[in-house]
C-alpha cells in the first residue's frame, strides 16, 4: 500500500522536474567571499579580469550561451552580464519550443542562429557556452552539422552526453517513454540518438572541448556521463573545491564554475577558483 502511494508521487515530481521551466535568482558579482580570506590567486585564476584581457575578449568570438531543456532565455541572463563584464560579445539561444522536442531540429535551427551571429559581427567562429540538452543540441550541430568550421570553443555545463538516468526513470514509473516528450527520450541511456552521436570522435575538428560536471547534478545520472573523450577537458568542480556544492542549475549561476568557463574561454589552464561568488 506505501509503494503505491510513494510512486505516482514520484511519479508526478520527475516528470514536473524534466517539463517545469527554468528559474533562477540573479547572481552575486564574480567577486571573493567576504566571509573568508582568499589565497593570492593562481596564475589565470584571477577574480577580476585586466584591461588587457578584457579588451582581448572584445577583440575575440562573439559568445553564445544556449540553454537547455525548458530553460527561458532570461534564465541565462546572469551568465551573459558575467560575460559581458568581462568583455565578451554575447547572445543568449533559446531552444525552439523550449528543447521539448527533437534534439537535431533545434540544431538545424541553431546552426541558423550561428550563421546570423557571425553575419552580424563578421566573425569567422563563435564560442558556444552550453547548458544541459543545449549542449547536445550544441554537439550535434558541430559533429553533424558541419560546425566544425564555425565554432571555435565548446563550453557544456552539465550536458548528459552519454544520457541520463532520469530521463530513463520515467518511462519506468508508468508515464510512457517520457511522457511523450521527444528530447527527454533522445536523453535516455542507449537511445538511438545518443548512439548516432558517439559514434566515432567525440570531439571533431580544431574545436576546443571542455566539459564541466558537478557531484550534486540532480539531473544528469551519473554524473560522469557528462563527460566527453577523445581529447577533451573534462572538469569536475568537486575535483579541485570538494566542499562547493553546485546542482545542475547552479551551473548557470555558481561563480567557481564561471572561473573555469572565462578560462577555457582564453585557453587558459583550468585551475578553478573554489572562492569565487
Amino acid at each position: 500500500m506505501l509503494l503505491r502511494k510513494i510512486v505516482p508521487a514520484l511519479a508526478v515530481t520527475v516528470a514536473a522536474v524534466l517539463a517545469a521551466p527554468t528559474t533562477a535568482a540573479v547572481a552575486a558579482p564574480d567577486r571573493p567571499a567576504a566571509t573568508a580570506p582568499a589565497p593570492a590567486p593562481a596564475a589565470g585564476n584571477s577574480v577580476t579580469s585586466t584591461a588587457a584581457e578584457i579588451a582581448a575578449a572584445a577583440a575575440g568570438n562573439p559568445v553564445i550561451v544556449v540553454g537547455g531543456l525548458s530553460g527561458i532565455a532570461s534564465a541565462y541572463g546572469p551568465l551573459a552580464s558575467r560575460l559581458r563584464v568581462d568583455g565578451y560579445r554575447v547572445w543568449v539561444y533559446q531552444l525552439p519550443n523550449l528543447g521539448l522536442g527533437d534534439i537535431p531540429a533545434s540544431a538545424r535551427a541553431f546552426s541558423s542562429f550561428v550563421a546570423q551571429v557571425r553575419a552580424s559581427t563578421g566573425a569567422a567562429k563563435v564560442d558556444v557556452v552550453a547548458h544541459s540538452e543545449g549542449g547536445l543540441v550544441s554537439r550535434y550541430f558541430i559533429k553533424s552539422l558541419g560546425g566544425t568550421s564555425s565554432v571555435g570553443r565548446y563550453v557544456s555545463l552539465g550536458s548528459p552526453q552519454y544520457g541520463t538516468y532520469v530521463a530513463n526513470i520515467v518511462k519506468f514509473l508508468g508515464l510512457g517513454s517520457c511522457a511523450g516528450i521527444v528530447a527527454c527520450q533522445q536523453m535516455s541511456i542507449g537511445s538511438s540518438f545518443l548512439a548516432g552521436l558517439n559514434d566515432g570522435d567525440d570531439t571533431p575538428g580544431t574545436v576546443r572541448w571542455t566539459a564541466v560536471r558537478t557531484l550534486q547534478d540532480e539531473l544528469v545520472r551519473p554524473v560522469d556521463n557528462a563527460k566527453l573523450a577523445d581529447g577533451a577537458t573534462n572538469v569536475l568542480i568537486q575535483s579541485a573545491c570538494p566542499l562547493r556544492v553546485v546542482g545542475h542549475l547552479g551551473l548557470v549561476l555558481d561563480g567557481t564554475t564561471y572561473t573555469v568557463i572565462r578560462q577555457a574561454l582564453r585557453d587558459q589552464p583550468i585551475r578553478p577558483n573554489c572562492f569565487a561568488l
